[in-house]
């Protein structure tokens, strides 16, 4: 059983009394490659496919679920009919979804039997009390946000989801205009699911898109939520690199497993030497983690050489690892290169179109793409092409531009997003690119979208640094533990 299936469990329970559903809901479009796409979305991580079809014959409605169907069985994912029973029942699918006007549920229940679902969709407490008086195994709701896919006369909104939750004991599959960026507030809310249809099946990847989503749902899960997986050189003076990289994930709240590609002798002052393992070392260790951990975000710092760059891309393809946070460590603080030249062009060629959060400070993107950048609108135009190079997502960081503010540049292929801090006049910045890296991939894993992630690690290594105390002869660290303590809105005064 590989790692997508571990995490593909059937959602539904039928030894309890309580069918659960939960997760990731998807309900099918009438697009072109409909069964690659949901292939795709149910390697992402989609627990549950609804077949809705309105302009197939039942023939081919046959047809065509019958693939669907046999798609959910390889990922372990429940496969429900969208409001005709009896296609449900030649499918042999594990339920049908009845809308208010397409279906009873008593009646459902007595051609279905006990042992398949069914769900219904409601847009008050009213009808999904009723609903689950009739029998229901869960409800629908909404429209949560507005939609494309249907005109509705209102939506509900979160405060709906709570309501309703509060008085139900069946689960609560929220619907209706979700994605990534407010799927939080639905699932915060109480949804026990979230149904999804163009945010999955109108994604330029599937598959991205859903485990994005999927994530989302670490976000009620008990601490330490979630579990990053940092591949970096250790640092001996314990201010970057994996120490850095387990202090953060640690103390923002995630589970921290580690990958080391370099070992270094450093210290403030900067590296005296650097021991690499075997790509082959480094490869077994990435084996024994992935085999073991379900890892949600992968952190990539320090690679040092080729091999281990194409080790690492070699990893990312066979557990097909899409979270991938890559910090471009390319020079110490004292001027030590710590990666080779033929270890940039791997990286360019493997790893850059792999990550799904690239995150290079100027001169990094000065070295990688060959251009010069001055100010914001030059770092707006090393995004575009580092984007081009096939990173999904691109932070830009400005920290070495001039001027009293700092500001990062988020671009996703469409969108700039800019994240701005007052500048800290400091020494102590020594693990600055490795601790924001490491911030951004902790709050992934908790269930943070990305832009969330993105402000929460600026706001964690501004505050980092501002309260960075002198260390050592050389660049001190930035002080993570009463970054975190005041990130999480804890007292400082006696700590400082």
């Amino acid at each position: 059983m590989d790692r997508h299936e571990r995490s593909l469990k059937l959602v539904v329970d039928h030894s309890s009394t309580e069918r659960r559903v939960c997760g990731l809901y998807l309900i099918t479009d009438d697009g072109d490659r409909l069964l690659e796409r949901v292939r795709e979305a149910l390697s992402g991580g989609v627990k549950i496919v609804q077949y809705r079809d309105k302009i197939r014959d039942y023939s081919d409605r046959v047809a065509l679920g019958s693939e669907l169907k046999w798609l959910c069985r390889q990922y372990g994912a429940t496969f429900i009919v969208n409001d005709h029973v009896q296609l449900a029942l030649e499918l042999d699918a594990d339920g049908v979804h009845l809308g208010q006007d397409d279906g009873d549920a008593v009646a459902a229940r007595r051609m279905l039997g006990d042992k398949r679902i069914i769900g219904v969709s409601t847009h008050n407490l009213e009808e999904a009390l009723a609903a689950q008086e009739a029998g229901a195994d869960y409800v629908g709701l909404g429209a949560i946000f507005p939609t494309g896919s249907k005109d509705v006369p209102r939506t509900v909104g979160p405060q709906m989801v709570a309501q309703v939750k509060a008085q139900l004991r069946i689960p609560v599959v929220a619907i209706g205009g979700i994605c990534r960026d407010n799927a939080g507030a639905v699932i915060d809310a109480g949804a026990d699911a979230v149904a999804v249809i163009s945010a999955i099946l109108g994604a330029r990847e599937p598959a991205l898109a859903a485990t994005e989503i999927c994530l989302l749902f670490n976000r009620t899960a008990p601490f330490p939520r979630g579990k990053v997986l940092t591949v970096a050189g250790s640092d001996s003076c314990g201010g970057a690199g994996i120490q850095a990289d387990l202090k953060t994930i640690t103390l923002l709240g995630s589970y921290g497993a580690s990958v080391i590609t370099a070992l270094t002798a450093q210290n403030t002052k900067g590296v005296s030497a650097i021991h690499a393992p075997p790509a082959s070392f480094v490869a077994q260790q990435l084996e024994a983690v992935l085999t073991d951990l379900q890892i949600d975000v992968v952190k990539v710092g320090m690679l040092f050489s080729a091999d281990i760059a194409l080790a690492l891309a070699q990893a990312l393809q066979s557990y097909q690892l899409r979270m991938l946070v890559l910090d471009p460590v390319m020079t110490a603080k004292g001027g030590t290169e710590l990666l080779a030249k033929v270890a940039l062009n791997s990286m360019k060629q493997r790893l850059i179109p792999a990550c799904y959060l690239f995150t290079p400070n100027v001169p990094e993107a000065e070295r990688i793409t060959g251009m010069e950048i001055y100010d914001e609108e030059g770092m707006e135009r090393a995004t575009r092409k580092l984007h081009l190079m096939g990173a999904r997502n691109v932070l830009l960081k400005g920290g070495h531009l001039t001027g009293g503010t700092v500001t990062d540049i988020l671009f996703d292929g469409t969108t700039y997003h800019r994240f701005s801090a007052p500048r800290t006049l400091t020494r102590n910045s020594h693990g600055t690119g490795c601790t924001l890296a490491s911030a951004i991939s902790a709050y992934l894993a908790q269930g943070e979208p990305l832009p969330v992630a993105v402000q929460k690690g600026k706001k964690f290594v501004t505050a980092a640094l501002r309260l960075a105390q002198p260390l050592g002869k050389g660049h001190g660290p930035v002080n993570h533990f009463l970054a975190a303590r005041e990130q999480a809105g804890q007292s400082i005064e006696n700590q400082e």
